[in-house]
């Protein structure tokens, strides 16, 4: 059944799909499809999307993504509002009343998993471990549940667990770590400065103390490490200090390859996220000419990728 797929994962372009991306994604077979505001109409035509895409794989448990944050970054606004209910608005409650904290994360959880089964979605992108400072750039800003390190981490594992509870996949993220970035991903390379000591014992850290099936990368540069590559295309960075030193085991995914921060040409971009550790690549904007264009060399997913997979599908039960 996974043997064919691309290690690429998809964003499609509208309520529902068209001819051409229903032929591509026939004959391409990416990993995934990732899910944003502008394929949302309400909940039943959001069901018969995935229902549609499932289809072709015949697969009920094909991964099927979404950003479902709550707080600014919500794709799912027009079935439900979760604009106040940012990760940072969570901290603000753990703080005041821990026990009515717990009682009431739970609930909020299980609401958005019982919205994301019913559409058929099996991975919501959460929880976000950069660790704000002063000068965090705003595009993550009350995304970052704090600036305390063992708020973020134990929040973080609340988060994972809970979601996990419902068998809805989580993604850690920005990994290793985005909250030193003064710049938005989307248009620039943040680049930082910052030693090793520190990245440490306060960024790296976040994600050492969380376990997830997923995590996506930071298109952040760490010039300690690596004074040239975003870790995104970081050989050192994937390798010493995801893998080695973080010890995340799972599936690493790409930030979007078509962010300004990467500044290659996108099949570049793409290509040099794998061979740099990457399992799989992140392709967002729907673009059909940019789609057919890396469906075309994109490679199939390694065996790693496959058993991780394979056990993702048992957790969904």
């Amino acid at each position: 059944m996974m043997k064919n797929r691309k290690a690429i994962i998809f964003g499609i372009k509208g309520y529902f799909l068209t001819k051409k991306e229903t032929n591509l994604i026939k004959k391409n077979k990416p990993w995934g499809i990732i899910l944003f505001s502008r394929n949302v109409k309400n909940l039943e035509q959001l069901k018969k999307l995935t229902i549609q895409i499932r289809k072709i794989f015949n697969d009920k448990k094909y991964p099927i993504l979404i950003d479902a944050e709550g707080g600014k970054v919500s794709r799912i606004c027009k079935i439900i509002d979760l604009t106040i209910f940012s990760q940072s608005f969570f901290e603000k409650l753990y703080i005041k009343n821990k026990k009515k904290f717990l009682t009431f994360y739970k609930i909020y959880i299980d609401s958005v998993s019982s919205i994301l089964k019913y559409i058929g979605v099996n991975i919501n992108t959460v929880p976000v471990l950069d660790i704000r400072r002063k000068h965090t750039h705003n595009v993550i800003g009350t995304r970052s549940f704090s600036s305390s390190l063992k708020n973020v981490s134990t929040l973080g594992n609340i988060c994972i667990s809970n979601y996990e509870n419902n068998k809805i996949g989580t993604v850690i993220k920005h990994i290793p770590g985005h909250g030193l970035s003064k710049h938005d991903t989307h248009y620039k390379t943040p680049i930082v400065n910052e030693n090793k000591k520190i990245l440490i014992n306060k960024d790296f850290k976040a994600f050492k103390k969380c376990k997830s099936i997923f995590a996506m990368t930071a298109h952040v540069v760490y010039k300690k490490y690596d004074p040239k590559n975003t870790a995104t295309h970081s050989k050192t960075i994937i390798k010493k200090v995801i893998r080695d030193h973080i010890k995340f085991n799972g599936i690493l995914i790409s930030d979007d390859i078509s962010m300004k921060s990467l500044k290659l040409e996108l099949s570049h971009n793409a290509i040099k996220a794998l061979k740099s550790g990457c399992n799989l690549v992140l392709h967002c904007n729907g673009n059909i000419k940019e789609m057919n264009k890396l469906a075309k060399i994109i490679p199939k997913i390694d065996n790693f990728t496959k058993k991780k997979t394979s056990d993702f599908y048992k957790f969904l039960g």
